[in-house]
């Protein structure tokens, strides 16, 4: 469970976030949505500890994070998977190189134990063929499938997504949504994703933060968000559905 209480935060004197309080549950898929500029990545950020809040508690299940000292925070970042947005391999080394990082840097695991794990990661997003390989030579979705293999290497309680389906098809987009709810509800941790992409509310969603101008605006399931009476909240979903139509007629 990640819980943040009352945060807010600003960048040169204008409010992005404004006294947001919610609850991402454990063992589930929790979407942050909303329109460009609303401060739904800034939430994200400010959850995983890239940004400090101005004032508002954020907690990692029972532990208070925004008390804790920087080596009291390092303990629980171990626990913190990240899939970012492009994927941000290092484009210098192979896959297997690239999942193997998180280990060469946060633990005294052996050599043996360290291809132990990475491969059992790979075996997971169904990338075994591929160890050698570098970023240049994978599509979009194997970059995604290698940057979840990374993110959950450590075997993480917290993963945080980034826009995981952008630059994506449709098809390997379900793909991703599919692999992140999967290995969420297997081990049990509590994931947060941030996205515009209504199809993955509509397959993934099981708990939605709808944020608007800085506010939380909304939250509920994705069975919820059809029957929602909330003008801000209709327009971005109707909005957002004739984007992705229209995207998907020019692919």
């Amino acid at each position: 469970m990640i819980k943040c209480t009352n945060i807010f935060k600003s960048f040169e004197g204008r409010t992005v976030l404004d006294d947001i309080s919610v609850t991402f549950d454990t063992g589930k898929t929790n979407l942050i949505i909303g329109r460009s500029g609303s401060g739904k990545t800034v939430l994200l950020k400010t959850l995983v500890g890239l940004h400090e809040p101005d004032s508002g508690e954020i907690f990692f299940d029972d532990i208070c994070y925004t008390r804790l000292g920087f080596k009291e925070r390092k303990a629980i970042r171990k626990d913190i998977g990240m899939i970012f947005q492009g994927g941000a391999l290092i484009d210098s080394s192979t896959v297997f190189e690239n999942v193997k990082l998180p280990l060469d840097l946060f633990t005294d695991q052996s050599e043996a134990q360290k291809r132990e794990r990475v491969e059992f990661c790979l075996e997971r997003v169904e990338l075994s063929h591929a160890p050698h390989l570098y970023p240049s030579e994978l599509s979009g979705g194997m970059i995604k499938r290698a940057a979840i293999a990374r993110a959950i290497v450590l075997n993480p309680r917290y993963l945080f997504c980034d826009e995981p389906n952008s630059g994506l098809d449709p098809q390997t987009s379900i793909v991703i949504d599919n692999l992140i709810q999967s290995i969420t509800r297997e081990y049990n941790i509590t994931t947060i994703i941030n996205t515009h992409d209504m199809n993955s509310v509509m397959e993934i969603g099981e708990k939605i933060v709808y944020i608007h101008t800085g506010f939380k605006w909304w939250e509920g399931t994705k069975d919820d968000i059809l029957h929602a009476d909330n003008p801000e909240l209709n327009d971005f979903v109707f909005a957002s559905a004739m984007a992705k139509r229209a995207k998907n007629n020019l692919l």
